[in-house]
Order: C-alpha cells, then structure tokens, then sequence
C-alpha cells in the first residue's frame, strides 16, 4: 500500500512540474502583458493599454499582417499538394512507399537550422530575391512532410474497396479523390492544416534565414529588437493573444472531432 501511495504521489509531482516547465511561461507572458510598468515589477499593476498600443506599433503590424499572410498561404498550399502527396504514397506498392516515407520524414527529423542554411543555399544558386516570396516557399516546403504524416493514418483506415467502388459507379479518378476519398479523411487534412499553420505562425529560424533587410515577421522582429533592447510589453499581449487564439481552435476542432465520432456511433 505505501509503495503504490508513494507511487501515486511521484506521479502526481512529475505531473506538476512537467505542465509547470510547460504552462509557466506562458503565464509569465500573459503577467507581463497586463502589467502597468514596462520597466518597474517592484508592484504589480493590471492595464490592457500593451493590447491597445499593438495597433499603435505599425511595424509590430506589418509584421503581423506579413506573419498571418505567410501562415494562411502556406497553410493552403502546403495542405492541398501534402493531401494529394499522402494519397500518392497511400497507393504505392510497399517498396516504392516505404522509400517515399524515408524521403518526406528527411524534413521533419532533421534540424531547423539545416534546412534554414539548405533553402538559402538553394534560393541564393537560383537567385530568387529574398523576402516574402522565398519566406513563403519555405514555410510551405517545411509544412508539407507534416501535412502527409497527419493524413495518412486516416487513408489507411479506408476502406480499399471505397474508390474502385466510386469508379464503377462512373465517377473519374479526380472525381473519386475530391467527392469521395477527401470528405472521408477530412479530419486528417484538417489536423495537418492546424500543425501546418501553427509551424508556420510559430517559426524563427527558417524565416531568420529568408528575410533580407528591413522584411520581417513577427518572430524575426521580436529578435531584431532583442538586440536593440527595444523590447515592448506589446509583443508580449500580441503572443497571449496568439496563445488563446490557438487553444481555441484547438478546443473548437477536438468538439468536432467528438461530435463526428459520437454522430458515427448513433448511426
């Protein structure tokens, strides 16, 4: 009985201290972006001006709206080519799949600072100029591995019969794909769609490695200004508003998720 009491209660403290190492940050950000001072933390003081002086910042808002820009387009771009990229491999025979998986995994296990130093060798050989277009191509080529590994997993779940079934009912190959096989794993394309923006909206060093200039997302701006010490507790309400904007999704997309698989259940 005591082992499992002290058992129980190790468990409970590594708990704590795993979601504390995890969730304190981000409740100093939030402290930090109510506080009255910018300077002084001997009082504690609660005011929402940093909220209202993020619209007062205008290069704070232009790299937002670049930020927001890069995320929605690559998110669009690389959940569209990844989908059909997953249900290419899907129909591989094992070899030639296993071999495409080693090659779309290449990008996610490897570190961000490579493929940041890989892509601007690339983009510097075919003398793309760098800014938004070579930032956006970036984030689109880093998201896609994501986007294939989110959707596969439901293409295997498929029914094998269910677009041969589509095709002898008449319908063509790309009819089959678009009204039957992506309504039917939509959730997959949906949760590849969410990593992909969030890997996106949350980067820095692939995006250090793509601007040129005064060019800047939010991440590279934040870091330009650490050097400056131009830090304002604006950035600080900007990121808690980009912390509740995502656990709302988040919640939103898992109570869709519940409802599709409790809706399956009744019927």
């Amino acid at each position: 009985m005591k082992k499992n009491k002290y058992g129980s209660l190790l468990q409970i403290l590594l708990t704590v201290f795993t979601f504390s190492i995890i969730y304190l940050p981000i409740v100093i950000i939030f402290l930090i972006s109510i506080h009255h001072s910018q300077y002084n933390y001997d009082e504690f003081g609660i005011t929402f001006k940093w909220y209202k002086d993020i619209l007062g910042d205008s290069q704070l808002v232009d790299a937002i709206f670049v930020t927001l820009q890069i995320a929605v387009l690559s998110t669009i771009i690389s959940t569209t080519l990844g989908t059909f990229f997953a249900i290419g491999i899907h129909n591989l025979k094992k070899k030639s799949r296993l071999r495409m998986m080693v090659l779309n995994n290449v990008p996610v296990v490897n570190p961000d600072i490579v493929t940041g130093i890989m892509l601007f060798i690339i983009f510097r050989f075919v003398r793309i100029s760098f800014g938004f277009p070579t930032m956006l191509l970036a984030h689109i080529f880093y998201s896609i591995p994501f986007v294939v590994l989110s959707v596969l997993p439901k293409l295997k779940q498929l029914d094998p019969d269910l677009f041969d079934a589509a095709l002898d009912l008449g319908a063509s190959k790309f009819k089959a794909i678009i009204h039957v096989i992506i309504p039917s794993i939509k959730v997959g394309i949906i949760a590849g769609a969410l990593i992909a923006f969030t890997m996106s909206i949350d980067d820095f060093i692939i995006s250090y490695f793509m601007k040129q200039g005064e060019f800047h997302n939010v991440s590279t701006l934040i870091y330009s200004r650490l050097g400056k010490r131009q830090i304002s507790p604006n950035v600080f309400a900007y990121n808690t508003l980009v912390v509740f904007l995502t656990i709302g999704i988040m919640v939103l997309f898992n109570r869709l998720n519940r409802n599709q698989k409790n809706q399956r259940r009744i019927r």
